[in-house]
């Protein structure tokens, strides 16, 4: 055996033993659906609960003083992953007209570090696509467990980032005019029922950074059970209490994440997905598939849009080249740069399974650091994920199974098997 496959073998073992397993349970308690496995309230619909973001500790804010916390959890348990097999695996991906093509090693990726990613990524039981954009051109693409080129996935909490591109949007064609603008003018209906006058405060701006006040739903029982239990959300913003002042602490709120779609709808005077297609999906070839509507025909602003793992990656690389398509501003620049800020900051105890560090959060964007790279990215529950890495020009997406009604150690063990996988491959990625 030659030197160089020697130590290429030793490392990757060193590294296999880090990485999720997905035959044994994960004892992590970050980024967890909800505190409680047993929470399953499902919608009347065929979806059913599907947000993801449980809060273990206080958050702090970009600038002030971190909150005390307790220490990070461990990182998931060592594993036993099978070693990749030195058989051929092909992630050459299809030639259509949607997309240029190209190789890892023509765009300057080591080939066999794309090949292990995609070898592991097999043994995910839950993974429907796994596909990387560099350079702006797909240079690998794989489907398991049913995933097919042609299926539209439903990305659970990643259509948030999809929200917050139609707000920047609305912002854009004047149908809003400023993020300092309060939601209850959107919601007269309700201005008389309002009993706290903070609600009255709670800007477009505070919803963009989770900071509206309004409970983290699955951290503060019974509010997920009562989110849904149907899909009559309007009344809430009403019934539901401000666990915080308007703009001071970061909540992940779903609630908040609808009430922004549903203003958008209103402000510009149409439906979310003919604003969307008109302003966004079509623009940069994209084809909606199914997205669920509430009680009173509003899209849902916080989750299940569905598009094929090409579309999503063309979404991610709309947002990697600053909002511009195929020489088209489709999202203004300006918008994007303030999306993928850090607002908030030191959130899960800095801490996502077992790569992924320094989380933080802009315009319902995440951001983390794997190894030497910094990136944001959208995240839906059971694994869905847009990564932007900027500094390779490098685009990560993953769909994967939404595990509706699935909380807890059993939704971790999925979910987290395809973060640390992502997380894995981005910290072996090396600096350009």
């Amino acid at each position: 055996m030659k030197l160089k496959t020697l130590v290429r073998f030793v490392l990757l073992t060193i590294l296999l033993v880090t990485i999720g397993c997905d035959e044994k349970a994960a004892s992590t308690p970050t980024a967890i659906v909800g505190s409680s496995p047993t929470a399953t309230s499902v919608l009347p619909t065929a979806t059913t609960a599907y947000s993801e973001k449980a809060a273990p500790t206080p958050t702090a804010i970009v600038g002030e003083k971190p909150a005390q916390s307790p220490p990070a959890p461990s990182p998931l348990p060592p594993t036993d992953m099978p070693e990749p097999t030195p058989a051929t695996i092909d992630y050459t991906p299809a030639e259509m007209p949607d997309w240029e093509v190209s190789t890892p090693a023509d765009e300057g990726l080591d080939p066999e570090l794309v090949a292990d990613l995609y070898r592991y990524a097999a043994k995910k039981p839950s993974l429907y696509g796994l596909l990387l954009v560099k350079n702006g051109r797909l240079i690998a693409e794989g489907y398991f467990n049913g995933g097919a080129i042609e299926q539209r996935a439903v990305l659970a909490s990643v259509t948030k980032s999809y929200t917050s591109a139609l707000v920047g949007i609305a912002l854009a064609q004047g149908c809003l005019s400023s993020v300092d603008q309060t939601m209850i003018e959107f919601f007269p209906e309700f201005a008389d029922e309002i009993d706290d006058p903070r609600k009255e405060q709670i800007t477009i701006g505070d919803m963009l950074k989770m900071r509206s006040g309004y409970p983290w739903e699955e951290h503060t029982p019974p509010y997920l059970d009562a989110l849904f239990s149907n899909n009559d959300w309007l009344p809430n913003m009403v019934e539901f209490p401000l666990t915080g002042d308007p703009g001071t602490e970061f909540g992940y709120s779903n609630l908040t994440a609808h009430l922004l779609g549903v203003i958008v709808a209103r402000a510009c005077n149409t439906s979310l997905l003919s604003f969307g297609q008109q302003h966004l999906f079509s623009p940069i070839g994209a084809r909606v598939g199914a997205w669920p509507r509430d009680a009173h025909g509003y899209y849902y602003g916080l989750g299940d849009i569905s598009f094929t793992a090409r579309d999503v990656a063309k979404f991610g690389l709309l947002y990697l080249n600053d909002g511009e398509y195929a020489g088209n501003q489709v999202v203004p620049a300006a918008w994007v740069s303030d999306s993928l800020q850090t607002y908030s900051e030191n959130l899960y105890n800095n801490q996502v399974g077992s790569y992924f560090r320094q989380i933080g959060y802009g315009y319902l964007w995440w951001s983390a650091r794997a190894g030497d790279h910094r990136f944001n990215y959208a995240w839906g529950h059971g694994g869905n994920l847009i990564v932007l890495l900027d500094d390779l020009d490098m685009v990560i997406v993953t769909t994967a199974n939404p595990l509706h009604g699935i909380w807890g150690d059993e939704a971790w063990q999925k979910e987290g098997a395809i973060i640390d996988l992502v997380g894995w491959f981005i910290q072996s990625l090396p600096k350009e």
